[in-house]
């Protein structure tokens, strides 16, 4: 990402228009003066790239958080330098209101890189969760069986009442009597229907995702995406509404590690209608638009602290680096215990 794509001025520093500088050089102004840099606490140039570069690799109230912080922290100041403060700078970027502009900016891409790494980590901790399920349900259900008929076969040859009660217990855990999660488990998700229970309903084709996280070219179609048509870079309701359309195709695409779909997706937005230019109000329009974006990082902060103290988000935060092998791992574990349990029931039948 360049200075411009930030939104930060670029700096005056390659050598050609040094020299040019110095056989122009302002009255007053010493041959060895620093050249015209952006306004203080600017992020450095690739700054909300590599905040996120890495989302999926690591639980998102980390790096993520603190260049949400970063954004949100020159946001909340930029409003009270005083004009001239740039140093050099043109008048217009010298106004106040032109800071302040500049900081919403910056605190926009902050906040976007930020719900990027959130999303990241959701998606994971969804299909870890669906692909748990689907891959080692069964030899959950399977210990669950050997551990009752051990149980029932220990009764039976002690004849103890407190064996007796085991037993019973045991057998119970086999067979309960499902509550509404278990019955709408395979149906439901976070966000209501589970992508599976919407295609059967639509009757689309029903695509589980294959793996917990998505090829690394996936990932980089949707941060991509996200960064282009995120909502929050939306300047009416219309516009916001095409924006959260299509953001819901290309989080799903995600979700699904479809990376066909996504090309397909990015292919579609540049074809679209051109985004209008951003046209940032005056400074109370501005501080209204700071404090939304505070407000909803907070928010975001929340629900990444949510997603991380979870049983499956704790699960990942132990294999940050290969999320899918960790599955792997697990039923390795699952299939000895389960091969512990054949034996010592075989002993206790004979």
């Amino acid at each position: 990402m360049t200075h411009e794509a930030a939104g930060v001025p670029t700096t005056r520093n390659d050598d050609d228009r040094q020299d040019h500088d110095r056989q122009h050089e302002q009255p007053g102004r010493p041959a060895d003066a620093p050249a015209e840099t952006a306004p203080a606490g600017a992020p450095a140039a690739g700054a909300a790239d590599t905040g996120t570069a890495e989302a999926g690799a690591a639980s998102p109230t980390t790096a993520e958080a603190t260049t949400a912080e970063a954004g949100t922290a020159e946001a909340g100041g930029a409003g009270g330098g005083t004009a001239g403060g740039a140093g050099g700078g043109s008048a217009e970027q010298a106004r106040p209101e032109a800071r302040l502009a500049h900081a919403v900016r910056v605190a926009e891409q902050a906040l976007i890189e930020f719900e990027i790494a959130v999303e990241t980590f959701r998606v994971e901790v969804e299909n870890f969760s669906r692909l748990h399920h689907q891959r080692l349900g069964p030899m959950y259900a399977r210990l669950d069986e050997l551990d009752a008929q051990i149980a029932e076969a220990r009764a039976a040859r002690t004849g103890d009442p407190e064996d007796l009660r085991k037993a019973q217990e045991a057998r119970a855990i086999v067979m309960p009597m499902p509550g509404v999660d278990e019955l709408f488990h395979d149906w439901m998700d976070s966000d209501g229907l589970s992508p599976e229970a919407s295609a059967m309903l639509t009757e689309q084709p029903v695509r589980p995702p294959k793996r917990v996280r998505p090829t690394e070219e996936a990932r980089k179609l949707y941060r991509e995406l996200a960064r282009k048509a995120h909502p929050d870079l939306a300047q009416d309701e219309e516009e916001r509404a095409r924006r959260d359309e299509f953001i819901t195709r290309v989080n799903a695409a995600y979700g699904r590690g479809d990376e066909a779909l996504l090309k397909e997706l990015a292919q579609e937005w540049a074809a679209g209608p051109a985004a209008p230019e951003a046209e940032l109000g005056e400074a109370d329009e501005l501080y209204a638009r700071l404090n939304w974006l505070t407000q909803r990082k907070e928010l975001l902060t929340v629900l990444a602290q949510e997603l991380e103290q979870s049983a499956i988000g704790a699960m990942l935060r132990m294999a940050p680096d290969d999320p899918d092998h960790l599955l792997e791992e697990i039923a390795d574990q699952l299939l000895g215990e389960v091969s512990q349990r054949e034996t010592e029931l075989a002993g206790l039948v004979q």
